[in-house]
């Protein structure tokens, strides 16, 4: 730890003659060069005080000052934590860092230190606490904890720290498993190949390896953890890019091969796990979709709520708005979804369905029937705004 000579000392003394300012600028210098931060900080809510014409050494809260003061002193302290946060933060103590910059609030500045940072045994764990926990920057810190703990550390963070996390988070975290786990069944499928035949094949599609090769499975093979093949076939469920969901789909080619043992059941509608799941990814690419939305469509219709609750419905109905059958979709909500049953937030709710489909007399209707008079104004208003800004035809 870096000390003041007593010749820095005699420096603050001498400044004093230039006044109080030259003081305050000289020892804020000294603490910033010697990366005392903390001290930093306190020099800088000294110099804000004196600025303001506040006492110095008495604690004035901010509801003493008129409003205009008070608005003034705490900008000034949110520079002063700004400056000492992002100091610490290039300086490599990041939680400390994050203490000083949460009031400021911005994460991405936070965020862009952070990344600049050169990760190591040192630091690893308090980035990923900053980064992900406390949600600056969650896709490093997920892609961290992958990297660095593995990916059955990795799918337990995945359940614990994403519900509620905003969706694109989600799904680039969602990304990062599909791939890594991918990779490593396709290494491992490859690897066996090779063993068993005398060369490596040349393709990298499951489902082309897997096929007319049914021994890889035999006496209840596996190639890689089954319940971490599970989980990430579920965590795909949301994504929309083609090229991902393509990865999920082959996982299920594999995972549809392994012995029974290894054929876990989850709650409806996806109960028969891998063929469920190959279906859904199927007619989000566009392929075999009325068998899909057929099955579905049964499940949601046939599966008592009371028993297994609203996500049969909710996924169906999620399904059609990501087709884009939006009217499908609000008839589908008003008609089964059970509205006096907790959802799990997987389906689009009503009133984004009504707008992307323009069914807003249905939504009114719906709202009429359920004592509902607040969503009854909300559809007729938005009605309204948008029949307002639609211009007139041409002639």
């Amino acid at each position: 730890m870096s000390t003041f000579s007593p010749t820095e000392f005699e420096q603050i003394q001498s400044s004093l003659e230039e006044g109080v300012p030259a003081l305050l600028e000289r020892v804020i210098s000294q603490l910033r060069e010697k990366k005392k931060y903390h001290h930093l900080f306190e020099a800088l809510k000294l110099r804000l005080r004196y600025q303001m014409g506040l006492p110095l050494w008495e604690h004035t809260p901010g509801e003493q000052l008129d409003p205009g003061m008070r608005d003034k002193y705490e900008d000034g302290l949110i520079e002063a934590c700004r400056e000492v946060g992002m100091l610490l933060l290039e300086n490599g103590r990041v939680r400390d860092g994050w203490v000083f910059l949460q009031p400021v609030g911005d994460n991405e500045a936070a965020a862009a230190a952070i990344r600049a940072l050169d990760v190591d045994d040192d630091n690893l764990d308090e980035i990923v606490d900053v980064t992900l926990h406390a949600g600056v920057d969650p896709e490093l810190g997920f892609s961290l904890v992958l990297q660095n703990y593995g990916t059955c550390n990795a799918i337990t963070t995945f359940e614990q720290t994403m519900p509620g996390r905003a969706l694109e988070v989600q799904q680039a975290a969602a990304a990062m498993l599909l791939r890594r786990v991918h990779q490593d069944l396709l290494t491992s499928v490859k690897a066996d190949i090779a063993q068993q035949e005398g060369s490596t094949p040349p393709q990298d599609m499951l489902a082309e390896l897997v096929t007319q090769r049914d021994w890889l499975f035999a006496e209840n093979a596996y190639h890689i953890d089954t319940t971490h093949l599970a989980a990430v076939v579920r965590f795909a469920r949301l994504l929309n890019d083609p090229e991902l969901l393509r990865l999920a789909l082959d996982l299920t080619e594999y995972g549809r091969r392994l012995g029974a043992q290894f054929q876990y059941r989850h709650d409806e509608p996806f109960a028969d796990f891998y063929p469920a799941h190959a279906l859904y990814f199927r007619a989000l690419l566009g392929e075999a979709i009325d068998e899909a939305i057929a099955y579905f469509r049964d499940k949601a219709e046939m599966l008592e709520p009371k028993q297994h609750g609203a996500l049969p419905a909710e996924v169906y109905i999620d399904l059609l708005a990501r087709l884009g059958r939006s009217q499908e979709a609000v008839e589908a909500t008003i008609t089964l979804l059970p509205h006096d049953l907790p959802t799990h937030g997987f389906a689009p709710p009503l009133f984004d369905l009504c707008r992307q489909s323009k069914r807003y007399d249905r939504l009114m209707e719906f709202c009429r029937q359920r004592d509902d008079l607040l969503g009854f104004a909300c559809a007729l208003l938005q009605s309204r705004l948008e029949t307002a800004s639609t211009p007139p035809p041409e002639l």
